[in-house]
């Protein structure tokens, strides 16, 4: 028996559903591994990162035999520019997160990541023409007083959170809109920062500020295992971005930063100050309003096509 459209939509946001929560759950632990690697310069563990993710998903395209789907990828100019946008984004994420955890401020990272889905709220508007509910209204002018605060009182780190906040909800959005699927995606966009990564690392080794012939092999292998940890949840993600409603993405966020807000003050001992106990304070609020409206608004959608047969 054929599934019906309905159940087969309903099937694809369950697997979104499954790919986005073991996205952002990988992601929240994500801080561990960079501590592990504090001694290595953040702009030679991006570089290893890159390198080793492309040699990983050369492999998965050659044993899931998906050289002609990214062939056809790179056939389309429009995709072609996409990528080449989506894959500038995603490397300055990257950087900007390494750097904020080998510098303690894992905190920062954390506040970054809380005010994504707010930011995705806001991309909908800019790009999408969605219009905003009193509730979203609210809830973002109360998040963007909470960061108000935090740059007056501790602006040091600020330039981070807005970072990751607004390059990871760029980059979601352009592989949400983007005509090719996760892994040939995240392929072709690895595929054009390799060059940069790799001239990087040859530089500095030909400077003698690599260190990749004189670490421990413990070092060496969480580099090279980067390409793993790096792809997976990437490849969870934009699997889910196809699959969910950006709303859904948002609401799926708040895993990652809680676990790393976690780790930060539970583990790491960064200082949590008054401004921060505010700006955190007024974003968990918005969040939480924006998760209650747009609970209510789906149950009164579900509700309306039912009571409209009365």
């Amino acid at each position: 028996m054929s599934t019906t459209p309905t159940a087969d939509a309903a099937q694809e946001r369950r697997a979104g559903l499954i790919y986005g929560l073991s996205a952002y759950l990988l992601w929240g632990v994500l801080p561990l591994y960079f501590k592990a690697l504090a001694h290595v310069s953040p702009g030679e563990i991006l570089a290893h990162r890159i390198i080793w993710s492309l040699i990983f998903l050369a492999v998965l395209v050659a044993l899931w035999r998906r050289w002609t789907s990214v062939k056809a990828a790179l056939a389309s100019r429009r995709v072609f520019l996409t990528l080449v946008a989506s894959a500038v984004l995603i490397a300055v994420n990257w950087l900007v997160y390494i750097m904020a955890v080998v510098s303690g401020h894992v905190l920062e990272g954390s506040l970054g990541y809380y005010l994504n889905p707010l930011v995705n709220i806001l991309l909908g508007v800019a790009l999408l023409g969605e219009r905003l509910s009193k509730a979203q209204i609210f809830a973002t002018g109360l998040a963007a007083a909470g960061v108000a605060v935090l740059a007056v009182g501790a602006a040091s780190g600020l330039w981070i959170s807005l970072t990751l906040a607004a390059s990871f909800a760029l980059y979601g959005y352009l592989r949400k809109i983007v005509a090719v699927d996760a892994l040939e995606g995240l392929s072709i966009e690895t595929a054009m920062l390799a060059p940069i990564a790799l001239g990087w690392i040859l530089f500095i080794d030909s400077t003698g500020q690599g260190g990749f012939d004189s670490w421990s092999w413990g070092t060496i292998v969480l580099l090279v295992a980067g390409g793993a940890i790096t792809a997976i949840p990437l490849l969870l993600f934009t699997a889910a971005a196809r699959r969910l409603p950006l709303s859904t993405i948002g609401f799926l966020q708040y895993i990652a930063p809680s676990l790393q807000f976690l780790f930060a003050v539970l583990l790491f001992g960064e200082a949590l100050t008054t401004a921060h106990l505010v700006c955190f304070g007024a974003i968990w609020t918005a969040l939480a309003i924006v998760t209650f409206d747009g609970w209510r608004r789906a149950v009164r959608s579900r509700r309306v096509p039912v009571e409209s047969l009365a």
